[in-house]
């Protein structure tokens, strides 16, 4: 299952705002359009984001390769930092294109870098996937025979380069025999959890059961979620780390009822350049994605809206932090320091 394919000359996306009852893949040929399908929601998922946004440099390049070197420079700088503007809270999207940046310095900064960015485009995507099934099996070492997880959002194979991070873990998991039930938050107001992670389960066989938000307190106190799994767009050095809003509430509901609590990253989500939660930007979105529901109004004229796109979990919620690198349990700065240096 992917969202995200190369094709030499073009990019093709799967557009998750359709899912689950379409399946359209969009091709693009101008960076200006994958920054949007990124700011649109197209394809999201902080992995899945710096992919796109790596091969949307190949395609500015592809598009600027007529010009003199000191004009290609020039606009392929603008190229990036339009790119880079598309969304401000997933890491992955800047690491990507940093990336990116240093290759084609490497490489002369010139048209004559096109195939060496292509490569590391494909690098980048290539990497992300071998990353995902080494977390997928750190994280299933940690699930118990018939476990019930509870995820929310989507940190699955179309949020990455495919497999999937959190649900990377339950697909691992599930194929050694150990998953019972998958509790999907709806995942308001977007509803990633509905649209996008039942669909991979259903897709994967994986048993699946949606609730609404608001449920998983109630299930939590009948004893029904063994543990919680679910992604990061940003960590700070010291673990606390943002994640799709909710989150926090989930975290701190966990923690009353002393169930474990992970959540699930590569290390390039890993932001060792700020020191706690407080640093990370976090995106708020557009009023009518609260305002209305499938395009029709749910909400009265004039009433103020707020509507951040994620939230931040202080590290002392969390149970462990699930890498490629292996499971990190606290004090999550110092092991860090010495897992990433």
């Amino acid at each position: 299952m992917d969202a995200i394919r190369w094709q030499e000359t073009s990019l093709a996306l799967l557009d998750q705002t359709k899912l689950p009852t379409q399946e359209v893949w969009e091709d693009y040929t101008d960076y200006r359009k994958v920054a949007d399908a990124i700011r649109r929601l197209v394809v999201r998922g902080a992995p899945a984001i710096g992919i796109a946004a790596a091969y949307a440099v190949c395609l500015a390049a592809m598009e600027l390769r007529d010009l003199d070197t000191h004009s290609f420079r020039q606009e392929m700088d603008k190229a990036i930092k339009a790119l880079a503007a598309s969304r401000p809270t997933a890491v992955n999207l800047f690491w990507a294109l940093d990336r990116m940046k240093l290759t084609l310095s490497a490489a002369g900064g010139t048209p004559e870098a096109i195939p060496v960015l292509v490569q590391e485009a494909e690098a980048i995507h290539r990497e992300d996937i071998a990353m995902n099934r080494k977390i997928g099996q750190y994280g299933a070492e940690l699930v118990p025979e018939g476990a019930r997880i509870l995820t929310h959002c989507n940190a699955g194979a179309i949020a990455t380069g495919g497999y999937g991070t959190a649900l990377g873990v339950v697909r691992a998991a599930h194929s050694a025999g150990r998953v019972s039930m998958v509790y999907c938050d709806e995942t308001r107001p977007l509803l990633q959890g509905a649209r996008l992670t039942a669909w991979e389960l259903v897709k994967d066989g994986i048993p699946a059961t949606l609730i609404t938000d608001s449920m998983a307190a109630s299930l939590m106190a009948q004893g029904k979620i063994d543990m919680v799994f679910l992604g990061c767009d940003r960590m700070a050095r010291n673990g606390d780390f943002a994640n799709k809003i909710g989150t926090y509430g989930l975290a701190v509901l966990a923690s009353y009822h002393a169930i474990p609590f992970y959540t699930v990253l590569p290390s390039s989500t890993i932001d060792m350049s700020i020191p706690d939660g407080s640093h990370i930007v976090i995106e708020e979105r557009a009023p009518s994605e609260v305002t209305h529901f499938a395009g029709v109004q749910t909400a009265p004229d004039g009433v103020g809206v707020y509507n951040p796109a994620f939230d931040v979990t202080p590290h002392q919620l969390l149970t462990g932090i699930v890498t490629e690198r292996g499971v990190i349990h606290p004090p999550f700065e110092e092991r860090m320091a010495a897992l990433f240096e």
